[in-house]
């Protein structure tokens, strides 16, 4: 798959910003039922549930899986902000393995996913979100001037992401009209906040 980088920028009312990236520091020591948090992840009591915040990175994969080995009844992620992903490769990995692992995802309340944050829900065996939600998408580019539009509907570079959202359960038409939704939304620079509508017409959550 290409290098491909997915940004956002989020528009307030008034004051146009990026948003800011959440470090995802990884410890390198052993997690033990005293140790919850790896990156972006940290499990809850109970030990069933994990709660994720920040930009999806390099190391995330082997956060996921440290944490995931330690908790292995982990079976939801609930979400209070996820604003893509600074690795597009490891996010696809990783959100495939939540979902063979039969993980559910939930978008908090007040909780915002954009770009491969939205990716990454989609993961989720279930799919739930809260009130006061935000569900923004746009088109990826290569980090320069090259995006997901130049390139013709069928294209080979669209299929990661397609065969992607087959992996995590929907019909290759639902993968494909998710797809080129999003990547007509809005240019790579800017975001597009979907509606209620647009997010029962395709799929984002399942109840």
């Amino acid at each position: 798959m290409k290098n491909i980088f997915k940004t956002i920028l989020i528009l307030f009312v008034g004051v146009t910003s990026f948003v800011s990236c959440s470090t995802d520091d990884s410890s390198t020591a052993p997690v033990n039922a005293n140790t919850r948090t790896q990156g972006i992840f940290t499990v809850l009591s109970g030990d069933t549930t994990i709660e994720m915040n920040g930009v999806i990175g390099s190391t995330s994969l082997n956060d996921f899986n440290t944490l995931f080995t330690a908790f292995p009844d982990i079976n939801l992620i609930t979400i209070k902000m996820c604003d893509g992903s600074e690795d597009d490769d490891t996010n696809l990995v990783l959100s495939a393995r939540v979902h063979q692992l039969n993980i559910s995802t939930h978008l908090m309340n007040d909780g915002l996913i954009a770009s491969g944050g939205v990716d990454f829900f989609l993961a989720g065996v279930e799919r739930t979100k809260g009130t006061n939600t935000q569900i923004g998408v746009h088109s990826w580019s290569d980090g320069g001037s090259v995006q997901a539009t130049d390139f013709p509907v069928g294209h080979a570079n669209h299929l990661p992401y397609i065969n992607y959202y087959v992996s995590v359960g929907f019909t290759q038409q639902a993968a494909e009209d998710f797809y080129y939704f999003t990547i007509n939304a809005a240019p790579a620079e800017d975001i597009h906040w979907m509606t209620d509508i647009e997010i029962e017409t395709y799929h984002i959550v399942t109840n």
